[in-house]
């Protein structure tokens, strides 16, 4: 079975529910949740749809149930709901909501499979999850649930960082006794990739006053860090070429926040374009019975623009 789609063990997750498994009725023993029909019917309330889908992952991690599932840990899903995660960005771009149902579906059984894993620790529920939220939203939404005045969206965001910052503060005894004050970059997760990591220190440190004032003299900047990296190849080692390579990533993660674009989304946007671009190029040298690797540079740069021409004018009659 693989482990990489939650879909692919759903045919497994209905055999068991319905006693077909060898060993079901020792297995009911031990779990009142075995045999029954986990299905939910359409039009259910959403409480017992989740309620039922809390049971079957229960179900799944119990004796009897299924061998995958219950080998799985917190450390062993994390790939899992990386990858979840991004397959719900990739629906979104394809603006299909069928396909974001189901992905969404997918992520939202990551977080009842972790919180399944903290129940059986002793640790957490799902219902610890539930209520920590909601009470964040409360809190965080103090212009909705209380008295402070937000007519902007700029301001939503200025009252959500600065009660970030003191609920931080006010979490930290040991910062309190030993009079550290909390870094204004506190709480930004080691785990971002590293674009979205930049993303959320520059929007940190801008937040106070720590910025360009306009998008000028990141350019300015850009120009710089070109020629130190320049520099750094004639002249420097290979722990000098990654140093000025970051520093170059990191201003333009810089720039791209103050034109209000998410870095990683352009980046990822690029990379299907170049996809369906040199894809468009191999077919067209095999339309040829030619292959790429055996064409010279001056070909493989006359099919790159021929693709190019033929993506953007597929691009102007799409938002025509």
């Amino acid at each position: 079975m693989s482990a990489r789609k939650p879909k692919q063990r759903r045919t497994r997750t209905r055999k068991v529910a319905a006693g077909k498994k060898p060993g079901a009725a020792s297995a009911r023993q031990r779990d009142p949740l075995a045999g029954r029909n986990h299905a939910v019917a359409k039009g259910t309330r959403i409480g017992d749809q989740f309620e039922a889908l809390l049971a079957l992952q229960t179900r799944l991690r119990a004796p009897g149930g299924c061998p995958w599932d219950r080998r799985q840990t917190h450390e062993t899903l994390q790939t899992y709901l990386l990858e979840e995660a991004y397959e719900v960005l990739e629906a979104i771009d394809k603006a299909d909501p069928r396909e974001l149902s189901e992905e969404l579906g997918d992520l939202l059984l990551q977080v009842i499979f972790h919180a399944e894993l903290a129940r059986e620790a002793g640790r957490f529920d799902i219902s610890s999850v539930i209520q920590s939220i909601h009470d964040k939203l409360v809190r965080r939404h103090p212009h909705v649930f209380g008295d402070v005045k937000a007519d902007t969206p700029e301001q939503v965001v200025q009252n959500w960082e600065r009660l970030k910052g003191e609920e931080r503060q006010g979490s930290s005894k040991a910062a309190a006794k030993e009079q550290i004050v909390p870094s204004v970059l506190d709480g930004i997760p080691r785990t971002l990739p590293a674009l979205l990591e930049a993303l959320q220190l520059t929007r940190r440190a801008a937040r106070v006053g720590f910025d360009w004032q306009n998008v000028e003299g990141i350019f300015e900047k850009l120009d710089e860090e070109v020629a130190e990296l320049r520099t750094a190849l004639r002249e420097g080692g290979a722990s000098r070429h990654e140093e000025e390579l970051g520093d170059l990533l990191f201003v333009i993660v810089n720039l791209a926040r103050h034109l209000k674009i998410d870095p990683e989304v352009a980046l990822t946007h690029a990379n299907w374009k170049f996809k369906s671009r040199f894809q468009a190029m191999e077919t067209a040298a095999r339309s040829e019975g030619q292959r790429l690797g055996d064409m010279s540079q001056e070909e493989l740069e006359t099919l790159w623009e021929a693709a190019k021409t033929r993506s953007r004018a597929t691009t102007s009659q799409g938002t025509s």
